[in-house]
């Protein structure tokens, strides 16, 4: 594979969606910045995609709810004299339950991650890309971002941020050579479950493939879409339930969630 001369950083890189994101740019020659917490897991995946593809791979290790990530991670870039062409804020990860029986903490950390940090590292990187006239944001959401979802509070809450601020940054910045992209998947072979604590927050829905929402973004990508949702069904659940009245469509998705509350009690 030829080299593109561009250069990507992948949030979350170590496992799941942001895994594929690296292999999947690797693939189209991009040289690579991996983030993540699991130093060994970047290790492993750095040294397959430079032999695989013969491209640059750098890795940074970087808990993402630290309040300072996002600067730390632009500072060891300047270090390193690295420009970023194409930045996925992937990295994320999603609570279930009563909201007064989660840990506080753990809801703080899933806010610093899912939202301060993905904003604050596109802040810090937007304008590198404006100066050079061209640059690529994808940011991973969800189909939790289109409506309100009892009992996950704060994942689905996060993910209607990340859905929005997307759009917007769409908007401003789509006749100055930048393309931002929201990634909106449904439930996903990845590790979410794990951490929520049982399969039942796919909410009887199918669980599709990471490489099924990667190839959907990175199409969607080309096509300066905005946003995507990957496959028919997650698609027409986000679009088709009504949107107001608003206190309508929360209890309608009480009903649908509530078991997902007793699972993760048991759970944990």
């Amino acid at each position: 594979m030829t080299r593109s001369g561009r250069t990507a950083l992948v949030t979350g890189a170590s496992s799941g969606i942001g895994a594929e994101f690296a292999a999947a740019l690797a693939a189209r020659g991009h040289d690579l910045v991996l983030v993540a917490r699991s130093l060994d897991r970047l290790e492993s995946l750095a040294a397959q995609l430079r032999d695989r593809h013969g491209v640059r791979v750098e890795i940074i290790g970087q808990d993402l709810a630290e309040p300072d990530a996002a600067a730390r991670i632009a500072n060891e870039l300047a270090a390193r004299r690295l420009s970023i062409d194409t930045l996925v804020n992937n990295a994320g990860f999603g609570s279930a339950g009563r909201f007064e029986e989660l840990a506080a903490d753990r809801e703080h950390d899933q806010l610093m991650v899912n939202v301060v940090a993905l904003a604050g590292l596109t802040r810090r990187l937007l304008p590198g890309m404006l100066e050079r006239g061209s640059g690529e944001v994808v940011n991973v959401a969800s189909t939790a971002a289109f409506q309100p979802a009892p009992y996950f509070a704060t994942y689905a809450s996060g993910k209607a941020f990340v859905l929005n601020f997307s759009l917007s940054l769409w908007s401003e910045y789509r006749d100055r050579g930048i393309k931002v992209l929201a990634v909106c998947p449904g439930p996903t072979e990845t590790q979410f479950f794990d951490v929520v604590g049982t399969r039942k927050a796919a909410i009887g829905a199918p669980i599709g493939s990471v490489t099924q929402v990667v190839d959907s973004a990175l199409r969607a990508l080309e096509r300066n879409k905005g946003y995507v949702v990957p496959g028919v069904g997650n698609f027409a659940s986000a679009h088709l339930m009504p949107r107001r009245p608003r206190t309508f469509v929360a209890r309608i998705a009480k009903l649908v969630t509530r078991g997902v509350a007793d699972a993760a009690a048991t759970a944990a």
